[in-house]
C-alpha cells in the first residue's frame, strides 16, 4: 500500500455565511486520473483551490504531495501543476516564449530549460506553432499550450480546473488522450468537470453537489450503487407515454431523445416490463435495454438530494 498523494478529512470552506464546500473527505492514489464532478456552482473549483494551497480551508485537514494544507501551502505549490478553466497564458507572447516563461516560474534549472522546452514542443505537436502568438491560436491549441505549460516541470500532481470548457469535441478527445499519457508517465491528475461523459474516462470519481460529497468510486461502482436500469422505447405518442409513465414510484427519470423515450428505473425494476405494464404492448413499437451511465447516476443522486 502506498500513501495517497491527496488525503483530506472533513474539508470545508466558508465565504461569510455561505458554505461553499462542506465536509469533503477524499483519498487520491498516485497515478490516478481522478475526476471531481458536479454542476456549475457545486463547489468543485473551491475544492481544487484549497487542494492547490490557494485558498485556506475553513475547517478540516488534509495533505497534498506529502505536505499539510494548513501549514505548508507554499511547499504544495512548488510540487504541482495547475491549469485553470480560463486561458491564463500571455497572449502577446509566442508559444515558445510562454513555455520558456513558465519553465522559469516553475523552477526548471536554466541549463535544462532549453532542452525541456524543445522536448515539450515536440511531444505536444506544437513545433509548427512555436513562433505563433498565443492569442491568435484556436481554443483547442490554446488548451494544448496551457497543458504543456502546466506540466513543463514534470510535477507529480496536476490539477485541471474545467479544462475542456468551451472546447470542440475533437480537441476534447485529443486532450483526454494526452491526460492519460501524462498519467501513464507517473503524474497523478485531478480534474474538475461538469461534462458527465468525461467521467467515463476517469479511473475514479467524486460527485459534489451543493458543496457536499455524494459518492466516490470507479464509474462502474457509482452506477452500480444506484441500482438503475434503462430502457429505450419507441412509441406512437411520446408525450402521452411520458405522462402515463410519470409519477410511478419505481421510475427515476423519463427523458426524450427525438422520438425515443429513455426510461430509467430504480431499485432494480425492469424498465421494459414496467413500460409494457403501464402503456400496454400495443403502444410500444420497439423496446431494448440500454446501459446506465454516470450521468444517469449523478442526476439520480442530485435529484434525491
Amino acid at each position: 500500500m502506498t500513501t495517497p498523494i491527496i488525503q483530506t478529512e472533513h474539508l470545508s470552506r466558508r465565504f461569510g455565511s455561505l458554505v461553499a464546500v462542506r465536509d469533503i473527505s477524499l483519498s487520491v492514489d498516485k497515478g490516478e486520473v481522478f475526476g471531481v464532478l458536479g454542476p456549475n456552482g457545486a463547489g468543485k473549483s473551491t475544492t481544487i483551490r484549497m487542494l492547490c494551497g490557494i485558498l485556506d480551508p475553513s475547517g478540516g485537514r488534509g495533505t497534498v504531495v506529502g505536505y499539510d494544507l494548513a501549514t505548508e501551502a507554499e511547499r504544495i505549490k512548488e510540487r504541482i501543476g495547475y491549469m485553470t478553466q480560463r486561458f491564463s497564458l500571455y497572449e502577446d507572447l509566442t508559444v515558445r516564449e510562454n513555455l520558456w516563461f513558465y519553465a522559469g516560474i516553475y523552477g526548471v534549472p536554466w541549463r535544462q530549460r532549453k532542452a525541456r522546452v524543445e522536448e515539450v514542443l515536440t511531444r505536444t505537436g506544437l513545433q509548427d506553432r512555436r513562433d505563433q502568438l498565443a492569442g491568435t491560436l484556436s481554443g483547442g491549441w490554446k488548451q494544448r499550450v496551457a497543458l504543456a505549460s502546466a506540466t513543463i516541470h514534470e510535477p507529480p500532481l496536476l490539477f485541471l480546473d474545467e479544462p475542456t470548457a468551451g472546447v470542440d469535441p475533437v480537441s476534447r478527445r485529443d486532450f483526454w488522450e494526452e491526460i492519460h499519457r501524462i498519467a501513464a508517465s507517473g503524474t497523478t491528475v485531478l480534474l474538475t468537470t461538469h461534462y458527465m461523459d468525461e467521467a467515463e474516462r476517469c479511473h475514479r470519481l467524486a460527485f459534489i453537489f451543493k458543496g457536499e460529497l455524494l459518492d466516490t468510486g470507479t464509474p462502474a461502482q457509482i452506477v452500480e450503487r444506484r441500482g438503475l436500469r434503462v430502457a429505450e422505447l419507441t412509441v406512437d405518442d411520446a408525450e402521452a407515454a411520458a405522462r402515463s409513465l410519470g409519477g410511478h414510484p419505481e421510475i427515476d427519470e423519463i427523458s426524450h431523445y427525438g422520438h425515443v423515450l429513455r426510461l430509467t428505473t430504480r431499485g432494480g425494476a425492469d424498465p421494459a416490463e414496467l413500460a409494457t405494464t403501464l402503456l400496454g404492448p400495443r403502444a410500444i413499437q420497439t423496446c431494448h435495454e440500454a446501459r446506465a451511465t454516470v450521468e444517469d447516476a449523478f442526476v439520480s443522486m442530485a435529484r434525491r438530494s
